[in-house]
C-alpha cells in the first residue's frame, strides 16, 4: 500500500526527524525503538511498510531537509551517520516539499493546497495520502458562525478573505483532496463541526490532537494511579522549559495558552475533577530541541494525611514525537483503507486531547488501541489480504 505522508511543517525538527527515521528503518540502519506499531501486540501486516512511505509537504522556511538534518545531528537529536548514509533519499524528499501557497483569498490558498496534494498523489502513484500537521502551535481562533456547519463555511470561504485558522484550512484541503488528516499539534485543525461534516461526507478518517510525548505522558500514567487508589489529588503544577522552534513559538502568549490548556486536560478527564495548579511553559533557547519538566503533586490519603510527590522529565521532543508521527500515519492510512471515517477515538493513546469517543486513562487507551489494530487486521483480510504481505523485520515495515 503505497502511502504518502504530507507533512505540514516539513522542514521542522519533528518532521525531519520522522523522515530520517523512516528512511533509516527502510534501509535497516536502525532499530524501531519508540515506534509503538512495532511492538508485538501492534505489529500488523495490514499497515503500510516503511518501504511504501513517500514523504512530501509544505513549509514556510527554505532550509533544505538535509541541512536541517545536519543541524539536528549536530544538536544530538539524531545520529550524524544517518545523514551521511541517506543523501539521495533526503534529496528525493526535498524535491517533494512545496512552499506554502499565498493569495489574497483563503479559498484560493486552499485550492492551491488541494492541487499540491493531488499532484503529489498522482506523481508518486500513491494509494492514499495522510496529511500530518507538525507545524507551530496556533492561538485558539475567535468564534465564527461559519464553523458550525459545512454550508455556512463554504459560503464564508466564497465571500470572505480569511475564515479558517491555518491548521483548519489544511484540514479542509486534505478532506477536499480525499486525504485523511492527523493533527499532532494543539491547534484547531479538524476540530470544527463544519470540518467534521466534510470528513463524514467524504468518508475520511482523522485524528488528533497534540501528541503525548513527555510530561503529559507521565501525567496520563500517574493520574490513573491516584484515581484507582482513591487518593485525592489536591494540586498538580508543572514548569516546562524548552528551546528550539517550538519553544520560540510558545513564547507567544496566545500559542502558549493553547498548549498549556491541552496539557492540563488529561487530569480532569482521568481524575474526574480538576485539581488546583497549572502548567507553565518557558522558552530557554540554549537547550534547543531538548526539554525539561518539573512537576509537583500534592495529595491526601486516608484520614486526610497530606503527601506529595515530585518528578523531573528530561527528553528530546523530536526524538519522542517522530516515531509516533510514523505510527499515526500508518494507522490512519489503514483506517482509511478499511473504510473508516470520522474521528479515530481509538488513537487516543497518542494524544493529550484526543478527538472522538475513547477512554482517558493510558491503560484503557492501550487496550483500545490493541483491539483497534486487531480489527484493522481482520477488515484488511476480509478485503482480500494484507496490505504488506510477509513482513518479517522492522526494515521491511
Amino acid at each position: 500500500m503505497r502511502t504518502g505522508i504530507w507533512l505540514v511543517g516539513a522542514r521542522g525538527s519533528v518532521a525531519v526527524t520522522s523522515v530520517v527515521g523512516a528512511l533509516a528503518l527502510r534501509a535497516g540502519l536502525v532499530e524501531p525503538t519508540g515506534c509503538v506499531t512495532e511492538l508485538p501486540a501492534l505489529r500488523s501486516p495490514a499497515l503500510p511498510a516503511y518501504a511504501d512511505l513517500v514523504f512530501g509537504g509544505h513549509d514556510l522556511v527554505p532550509t533544505p531537509v538535509v541541512k536541517k538534518a545536519e543541524a539536528l545531528a549536530a544538536a544530538g537529536v539524531l545520529p550524524a551517520r544517518l545523514v551521511t548514509a541517506l543523501p539521495d533519499e533526503l534529496a528525493a524528499v526535498e524535491n517533494e516539499i512545496r512552499p506554502v501557497p499565498t493569495a489574497e483569498r483563503q479559498a484560493d490558498v486552499i485550492a492551491a493546497l488541494v492541487a499540491d496534494l493531488t499532484n503529489f498523489k498522482q506523481r508518486n502513484r500513491l494509494d492514499r495520502v495522510v496529511m500530518v500537521n507538525v507545524s507551530a502551535t496556533e492561538p485558539a481562533p475567535e468564534p465564527h458562525p461559519a464553523y458550525a456547519d459545512l454550508a455556512a463555511l463554504e459560503q464564508a470561504l466564497s465571500t470572505e478573505a480569511t475564515v479558517l485558522p491555518n491548521s483548519s484550512a489544511y484540514a479542509y484541503a486534505a478532506f477536499t483532496a480525499g486525504c485523511s488528516y492527523v493533527d499532532f499539534t494543539p491547534s484547531t485543525g479538524a476540530r470544527l463541526p463544519a470540518l467534521a461534516e466534510l470528513a463524514a461526507r467524504e468518508g475520511l478518517p482523522y485524528a488528533g490532537h497534540d501528541g503525548k510525548t513527555g510530561e503529559t505522558l507521565v501525567k496520563s500514567v500517574l493520574a490513573p494511579m491516584f484515581a484507582m487508589r482513591n487518593l485525592r489529588v489536591r494540586t498538580w503544577s508543572g514548569v516546562n522549559l524548552l528551546g528550539g522552534g517550538d519553544g520560540a513559538n510558545l513564547a507567544e502568549p496566545a500559542a502558549n495558552a493553547a498548549k498549556a490548556a491541552s496539557k492540563q486536560r488529561v487530569l480532569g478527564e482521568t481524575l474526574g475533577y480538576v485539581p488546583q495548579g497549572n502548567t507553565r511553559i518557558e522558552y530557554v533557547d540554549d537547550i534547543g530541541d531538548f526539554k525539561t519538566a518539573w512537576d509537583l503533586v500534592t495529595f491526601s490519603g486516608f484520614l486526610g494525611t497530606a503527601m506529595r510527590m515530585e518528578f523531573t522529565w528530561h527528553g528530546c521532543d523530536s526524538a519522542l514525537a517522530a516515531p509516533l508521527v510514523l505510527d499515526l500515519a500508518r494507522l490512519t492510512a489503514t483506517a482509511h483503507r478499511t473504510g473508516r471515517g470520522g474521528p479515530l477515538g481509538e488513537l487516543a493513546f497518542f494524544f493529550k486531547d484526543p478527538l472522538g469517543e475513547g477512554p482517558h486513562s493510558l491503560p484503557e487507551q492501550w487496550a483500545t488501541l490493541c483491539a483497534f489494530v486487531r480489527q484493522l487486521d481482520a477488515d484488511a483480510a476480509q478485503q482480500g489480504g494484507a496490505g504488506d504481505a510477509g513482513r518479517s523485520d522492522p526494515a521491511q515495515g
